[in-house]
């Protein structure tokens, strides 16, 4: 990847305000066209969102969109939305026992919500703080029930694949696990035994860090440092573990990009998140500097490889780095990525999530180091505003009036032929998925704070 050592958050300003007036017309395009009793609005077909009869893994993203609209812009009308759709439509979500997904339906709305009451963004009325935060703690347990033990001493948040299957997206649902802890929350098993939330969303890090990653260390014959497996598969008879699977790449062989991708994201912050927890809270999982290693080590090695070798020059990458015909476009990695090309699609949302998570560790290793920078963290965090100005812009930024999406060029599924093909083309191309919208909007929410101080 070309990174711009120019760029900086304030001279992004301009495009931030610009990004905010065009997600303002697009949510209000959404509400206005997607009733809230058809199911969550997942991609877009010709411009216009629809659903996916899978799992509603993307309500959160819709009414969270709202609240980061409000968060960004002040426009009430959206935090009126956001608050409304939360309360009526989330509770469901809370419970959900089905799905790995809290971190990204309960935290993205509930969560939203309780940060700006604390922030003093709107003033809370009655019980309404009360309310969200035991929403929270019941999403940290139950997505901490859903726990998997391996022979090999560690335990993981299984995915609705079912008891063997560890996802590399669970990474940020973890964050459900942290906010339940910290606000006082335990887990009850059998004989009223308290488990700790702190210390699966720890264990399931680590498990994720030590399966779903790799580090050019000779695991096996496709062991590239900082590639990432989808899926990790164990028995369910005794633990043991299996092999690497995917369900949205192309191979466990190959890297997933919107995977590794959530690890370029989930691990920086949840290093922030450990930051915050006292060394005493630490102590019975390894201690501080134990856990930080393992999770630092998964941090530098996904972001490496994403920069280094899984994306084009521009940083935006296309949906598999084995992907079939990418061959075809020749050296893909040294010149921008070209989402109109006939052979295989790019996935913006992938760029999204990663592009924050780079900013994320840059931020975190230049705290961490201080003076002593050697540079490091100034490239993660110059590639994130690399990658940000290129989102903001066409052909990604969508200005197009008739198209409900706000990011353009995202893939869902493209080994399941879920996304889109326009008439006359070979791959999809030109549609949006509600989690990239969504992510822009958190990217830029991140990058205006940041530019403001």
């Amino acid at each position: 990847m070309l990174i711009d050592d120019s760029l900086s958050p304030a001279g992004l300003l301009p495009r931030l305000d610009r990004l905010w007036d065009l997600s303002a017309r697009c949510l209000r395009g959404l509400d206005a066209s997607f009733a809230p009793g058809r199911g969550a609005p997942v991609f877009t077909v010709e411009g216009r969102y629809t659903s996916r009869g899978w799992t509603e893994w993307t309500q959160g993203f819709w009414y969270g969109s709202y609240l980061l609209q409000y968060d960004a812009t002040g426009e009430e009308e959206f935090l009126g939305l956001g608050r409304r759709r939360t309360v009526t439509a989330m509770p469901d979500h809370v419970t959900h026992t089905g799905v790995h997904d809290h971190g990204f339906t309960v935290v993205s709305t509930y969560g939203a919500l309780r940060r700006m009451i604390l922030e003093g963004r709107f003033p809370a009325t009655g019980d309404e703080l009360a309310h969200y935060e035991l929403a929270l703690r019941v999403s940290g347990a139950v997505q901490a029930s859903r726990w998997s033990t391996t022979a090999h001493g560690d335990g993981y948040l299984h995915s609705f694949n079912g008891p063997h299957s560890l996802f590399v997206d669970t990474v940020r649902s973890c964050r459900s696990l942290g906010l339940a802890h910290r606000l006082g929350h335990v887990l009850l098993g059998e004989r009223d035994r308290r488990i700790s939330l702190l210390g699966r969303a720890i264990e399931h890090l680590r498990s994720t860090a030590r399966w779903n990653v790799f580090y050019g260390e000779g695991r096996d014959a496709y062991d590239v440092r900082g590639r990432t497996a989808h899926e990790a598969i164990f028995d369910v008879t005794d633990g043991t573990f299996r092999c690497p699977a995917t369900q949205q790449g192309w191979s466990p062989f190959t890297t997933w990009t919107r995977g590794l991708a959530w690890a370029v994201l989930g691990f920086p912050e949840q290093l922030e998140f450990l930051d915050t927890v006292p060394d005493d809270e630490l102590e019975p999982f390894g201690g501080r500097a134990s856990i930080t290693h393992d999770l630092l080590r998964a941090a530098l090695a996904t972001a490496d490889h994403y920069l280094d070798d899984a994306t084009a020059s521009d940083g935006v990458p296309y949906w598999d780095t084995g992907a079939p015909d990418l061959h075809r476009l020749g050296d893909w990695r040294s010149v921008p990525a070209d989402p109109g090309n006939p052979y295989e699609p790019v996935d913006s949302s992938a760029a999204a999530i990663a592009a924050q998570g780079l900013l994320r560790l840059g931020t975190w290793l230049s705290r961490r180091d201080g003076a002593e920078d050697d540079g490091t963290a100034r490239r993660y965090r110059q590639a994130g505003l690399t990658i940000a100005a290129r989102l903001m812009e066409p052909p990604y930024l969508n200005e197009r009036e008739d198209h409900q999406g706000l990011l353009l060029h995202s893939v869902y599924h493209r080994p399941g032929g879920w996304d889109h093909v326009a008439p006359g083309q070979r791959v999809p191309n030109g549609e949006s998925g509600l989690w990239g919208d969504y992510h822009l909007r958190e990217l830029a929410l991140y990058l205006g704070r940041q530019a403001r101080g």
